[in-house]
């Protein structure tokens, strides 16, 4: 192998796939780097085994080859180095790094080891999504969850396909997100649905990995999902097991509808937050006949606060207590300048939203207090 490339998107490439590296100590050819040039492309790859992601970065090819090495080392090369053009060149199961300054010589291994990343079945059905869009939507839901030993299947992320829309949900079973992308916001050639559980760790190397507006395709088959871009791609074991039947726990009737400007809600609970960090609590009421909404939290070693907001009100609601970070995060999430928030009494889930967006809603169990 002999390429000429240019350093800084040869960085680019490493930064793009060095999450997928592995650390087992069984098999240290996990944390190296596959480079591979042929048909005048330079291609590099990294597998943990559970993901294996590739992109291909531009450069010249003056003989193919196949060649692995330490991917830290040609990080910390590359974030270090100097030179504009850079020239690699495997000899044996070592790689060399010349400039016209510069010399490194990295201990590799052998090419025909690394693992083979395996790849989907149907190259033929996929959905496309820019990725702005999907970066977006995904962010939106993915605060919704935590890393549960007990129930696997929450640490992920549903993508739940029909011919006219993309759905993406996550829950911690505390709270739930969901977001719709519309049939003008998606292309698709699946002549079906399909329903996955996307991991979490992948659903992360998405939103690190990907820039721009480029379109990114999401191509899938009984076992495995592949998210591509025309340099990147990620590969990744689909989880097993159902997805909670969510629908029937999404509320449609509340105790108050309550209209509340999004900042200013926001303020209300970073204020709160200060009262309430060891307990997470706040409490929200409605007060009776005023249209406002009141925050307050309090701690007996810190002291107390109540914050009065303009609201429009409909309905009564008495003192409800809530985790205010995961209020806020449903409010970081919400792209509207005024909000929705529909609560019940009685221990039953509240629903966030924009104010006029129909695409998204987070739902959260308030805190029961005895």
């Amino acid at each position: 192998m002999k390429v000429v490339v240019i350093r800084t998107n040869l960085r680019d490439g490493l930064n793009a796939i060095e999450a997928a590296a592995g650390e087992n100590q069984a098999l240290p050819i996990l944390r190296n780097a596959l480079i591979e040039a042929s048909e005048g492309k330079l291609k590099l790859a990294t597998t943990n085994l559970e993901i294996g992601a590739s992109y291909t970065v531009a450069g010249k090819v003056l003989e193919d080859g196949r060649a692995t090495a330490p991917i830290a080392t040609l990080l910390g090369i590359m974030n270090n180095i100097q030179s504009d053009r850079l020239n690699l060149e495997s000899k044996g199961a070592s790689v060399e790094i010349t400039s016209d300054n510069y010399h490194a010589t990295l201990q590799g291994m052998p090419a025909e080891d690394f693992p083979l990343i395996p790849k989907v079945k149907n190259q033929t059905e996929y959905v496309s999504v820019k990725s702005e869009i999907l970066k977006e939507s995904l962010a939106q839901v993915v605060l919704a969850t935590q890393t549960s030993d007990l129930r696997p299947e929450l640490n992920s992320v549903l993508f739940d396909f029909s011919i006219d829309t993309l759905r993406f949900a996550a829950t911690d079973s505390f709270r739930l997100a969901e977001k719709v992308l519309a049939v003008t916001e998606i292309e698709s050639t699946c002549e079906e649905g399909f329903r996955v559980l996307v991991p979490l760790k992948t659903v992360h190397e998405i939103l690190r990995v990907l820039r721009g507006d480029e379109l990114v395709k999401v191509f899938r088959d009984e076992n495995q999902v592949l998210f591509k871009t025309n340099q990147f791609e990620l590969i990744s074991r689909l989880l097993e097991g159902n997805f909670p039947d969510y629908g029937a726990i999404v509320p449609k009737k509340f105790g108050a509808e309550i209209l509340v400007e999004r900042q200013e809600f926001v303020n209300a609970l970073k204020l709160a937050s200060v009262f309430g960090n060891k307990s997470n609590e706040v409490k929200i009421l409605v007060p009776p006949g005023k249209k406002a909404l009141q925050v307050s939290s309090a701690d007996q070693a810190v002291g107390e606060n109540s914050y009065l907001l303009p609201a429009k009100v409909e309905g009564k609601l008495g003192e409800t207590v809530f985790n205010w970070r995961y209020l806020l995060d449903a409010l970081k999430a919400v792209k509207t300048g005024e909000v929705f928030f529909g609560v019940n009494d009685e221990g039953q889930p509240a629903l966030l939203r924009g104010a006029k967006e129909g695409s998204y809603f987070y739902i959260l169990k308030p805190i029961l207090k005895a």
